[in-house]
């Protein structure tokens, strides 16, 4: 679990959950509890979910390439990884269902995320053709994002209106995760192999340097705007993403003179950052604001 699966990531999940709680429940945020305790329980197994459909589609390649790994090494087995993952769509659906207090929108948010989420462990039906262009494939595997926040938003609140600042949120995931997955794969020139793909090799280390941080500020502008639309005004609480934003520059342009692994994962460290502080300022303001 801890290999591919790290727990420390929960707190991600977790505080994703909360933002997109807060903004269904506006202008009445205030958490209420147990509900929410599930709630993170709950959006954390559909990220395992993800890591689970990633490691049956991705076997055959990892087992060329990482024979080293818990699952290719045989520690466990993919249909150890079929058993957890059908305990967590049995969580999934019972709490949608639970919270519609029969068959609503939350279970029918969740219908539409599965949906997707199923597509993408067949890849699209055209893996052999969509896995030679990378940023299609990232492109059409992110856009589960929105669904996903969708869905977190009807299980803390069933009724809860798609309206813009719930697009805004919706629109603030699906960039930060390409950012993060292109981020990811743009890699130090030590760690390029002839068999696997990278967006540095795709757009070189100048292009994709440039890439990470257009995103990154995109995320920069959708957090705050949706801040000034909570609270009425530009929170001081915005100079933190800001701070952020200009230490992700920094990190980026230092892998741009010096592409090496260890700069890769400080892009990687600070990208996540930025993400999280997205997601906990904007269900700090609604928090705020609604108190």
């Amino acid at each position: 679990m801890n290999e591919r699966f790290p727990f420390a990531n929960a707190l991600l999940f977790f505080i994703l959950y909360l933002s997109a709680a807060s903004v269904a429940r506006l202008p009445d945020a205030a958490l209420i509890g147990y509900v929410d305790v599930v709630g993170c329980i709950v959006t954390w197994s559909f990220f395992l979910l993800l890591r689970i459909f990633d490691e049956h589609k991705d076997y055959a390649i990892d087992v060329q390439n990482h024979p080293q790994r818990v699952l290719q090494s045989g520690l466990i087995t993919l249909f150890h990884l079929r058993v957890m993952g059908g305990i967590a769509i049995a969580l999934q659906l019972a709490w949608s269902l639970y919270r519609d207090g029969g068959l609503g929108y939350a279970a029918v948010s969740w219908g539409a995320m599965m949906f997707w989420t199923c597509l993408m462990g067949k890849e699209f039906f055209c893996g052999a053709w969509l896995e030679k262009r990378l940023t299609l494939y990232a492109f059409s595997h992110m856009l589960v994002m929105p669904l996903i926040i969708l869905w977190l938003a009807k299980i803390a609140n069933p009724q809860a209106a798609v309206d813009t600042n719930m697009i805004i949120l919706m629109v603030l995931g699906f960039v930060g995760g390409f950012c993060f997955e292109i981020t990811r794969k743009a890699k130090g020139a030590e760690e390029e192999r002839a068999t696997i793909d990278s967006y540095s090799k795709i757009f070189g280390v100048n292009g994709v340097s440039l890439i990470i941080l257009l995103l990154t500020l995109i995320m920069l502008v959708l957090q705050i705007w949706l801040m000034q639309r909570i609270a009425g005004a530009l929170p001081i609480i915005a100079l933190l993403p800001s701070l952020l934003w200009l230490l992700c520059v920094w990190l980026v342009l230092s892998y741009r003179k010096r592409p090496t692994e260890s700069a890769r994962k400080k892009n990687e460290a600070i990208v996540a950052l930025v993400m999280l502080s997205s997601y906990a300022c904007i269900a700090g303001e609604a928090l705020f604001v609604a108190a």
